[in-house]
């Protein structure tokens, strides 16, 4: 449930956003975003359906999905743009991600050399949402003294996965793909990603990337409500 003032934000970020945000400009947009996955396979009611007259009539052993109560996971870092995508970043265990760790394991070893080889001595713009470790201020200023454009702590709405198309368009796909069953351990299920991730055709990207101006607007027209994913 988005407060008043959260979507007042996220009206007047997007439409801010809007007024940069021509094909031409979104072309040049990095995209951004962390998720956690889990070895556990992931349930979906509306695929596991079971018709029986009566509960007693079901298998005992497909009554119920096993869940660990803490499965073994792992954070992944990952970009989009119109016409490529980065490398997948995996957060080594135990490493808690704080500006300074997001600074080194992926502003530095991996946003830095992608701008250079994708956009060349073009200018371009690295999106993330407001996530402490991205709005820290040693982040913000990280970018600033690599002279990166990047939407700032002040210009991403906040509260907004339904305009980042990670959020939107892909992370939904990998989880999908990837926990469809479960891993036997972390190895599985990081080989398991990579390779999911590297499947996914990058017209799907660049139609997701397009939407992002349509988003904006449909921010702008529902009064900062969200809107579908």
């Amino acid at each position: 449930m988005l407060t008043k003032a959260i979507r007042e934000k996220r009206l007047q970020r997007s439409r801010c956003l809007l007024s940069r945000a021509g094909q031409s400009v979104v072309n040049k947009i990095l995209f951004s975003d962390e998720k956690l996955f889990t070895i556990q396979e992931v349930s979906n009611p509306q695929n596991d359906r079971i018709i029986s007259s009566s509960v007693q009539d079901i298998p005992e052993q497909l009554r119920f999905i096993p869940r660990r109560q803490k499965p073994a996971s792992v954070m992944v870092w990952g970009g989009i743009s119109a016409n490529s995508r980065t490398n997948f970043i995996f957060v080594p265990s135990g490493v808690k991600i704080n500006s300074k760790t997001y600074r080194e394991l992926i502003l530095d070893a991996e946003v830095k050399g992608f701008g250079c080889k994708n956009f060349g001595n073009t200018s371009w713009t690295f999106q993330q949402d407001g996530a402490p470790a991205h709005t820290a201020n040693a982040t913000q200023q990280w970018f600033r003294d690599q002279k990166i454009d990047f939407i700032s702590k002040e210009q991403w709405p906040p509260s907004s996965p339904d305009l980042n198309p990670m959020d939107y368009s892909v992370w939904s796909i990998l989880e999908q793909k990837v926990c469809a069953s479960s891993h036997a351990n972390i190895s599985s299920l990081k080989a398991c990603l990579q390779r999911e991730w590297l499947k996914i055709p990058q017209d799907h990207f660049r139609r997701a990337v397009y939407q992002f101006s349509t988003r904006l607007q449909a921010v702008v027209s529902k009064k900062g409500g969200y809107i579908e994913q």
